[in-house]
């Protein structure tokens, strides 16, 4: 199993502060973070699995507190710095993937911490999809034939996720409202976690593979023009209007490269 966790969308995370390390509000949430990726570990050793990779998915890279974790789990940490980023660790060995904390999108009022990758964008698109970082990734599992069976976090991300791709389990612990959350009790959302990870691993992960379009178009629009200018240079890609950067291709990872060196390593 391959799990790839973050924090924006663990049960009651509400405000920036409370998913950055230099903050107090911080440590509550690293907890349960731990707390809700061990459930997942738990539910998928339940079904049989036999080993689990983690990737640490957050900002740093380095959130989860590894001795709360079950033994069978392997933790990356950090940033591998390649263009798989927060699926770093994914290949086509793994027999299914599990999302964790997973929040809205860009351009959505569904949690007061939606964003796609960074706050430098507007918004991003993959063949006119409003991209959040569930589909961006799914996609990377798709390209590996790895399904994706499960994901948790805010109601509005397991909305898009399940639209995406309807045979996805989900459990959405929290939904936003304007600038608030409303959430289940932490205890709640784990055992929630537990139980539907056992319960979708036991089932048939073959139905949750992800159909790869024979070609990509991506857009990316930047919060500054200066950002979309740097961005255009990627090979491949265009200034289509002055915050718009477009790129197309056909294999996945070149969407991915062009990600990993048009958005995450803009200046601003």
């Amino acid at each position: 199993m391959f799990i790839s966790a973050d924090i924006e969308g663990v049960t009651g995370a509400t405000n920036w502060n409370e998913t950055d390390k230099t903050h107090a509000d911080y440590a509550e949430y690293r907890e349960q973070m731990t707390a809700e990726v061990a459930a997942a570990c738990e539910g998928a050793l339940s079904a049989g699995a036999t080993e689990i990779v983690v990737k640490d998915a957050h900002w740093t890279g380095r959130n989860l507190i590894a001795s709360k974790l079950p033994r069978a789990v392997r933790l990356i940490r950090s940033w591998t710095l390649d263009p798989y980023s927060m699926m770093a660790g994914l290949d086509e060995t793994f027999q299914a993937t599990l999302m964790i904390g997973y929040h809205s999108r860009s351009g959505s009022d569904a949690s007061p911490l939606a964003h796609t990758l960074t706050d430098r964008v507007v918004y991003v698109k993959i063949n006119d999809r409003d991209a959040s970082e569930f589909l961006i990734n799914a996609y990377t599992a798709g390209w590996l034939a790895v399904p994706v069976v499960f994901l948790s976090g805010d109601a509005g991300i397991c909305r898009d996720a399940q639209d995406f791709l309807p045979a996805l389990s989900t459990v959405a612990v929290m939904e936003g409202v304007g600038d608030a959350t409303s959430s289940i009790h932490p205890g709640l959302a784990v055992e929630r976690i537990r139980s539907s990870v056992e319960a979708a691993l036991r089932g048939d992960v073959s139905r949750c593979r992800v159909t790869m379009p024979p070609h990509f178009t991506s857009e990316v629009y930047f919060r500054l023009h200066t950002n979309a200018r740097q961005a255009s240079f990627f090979p491949g890609a265009r200034l289509a209007r002055p915050h718009v950067v477009q790129f197309e291709a056909d294999d996945y990872f070149e969407v991915l490269r062009f990600f990993m060196f048009g958005i995450s390593m803009t200046a601003g």
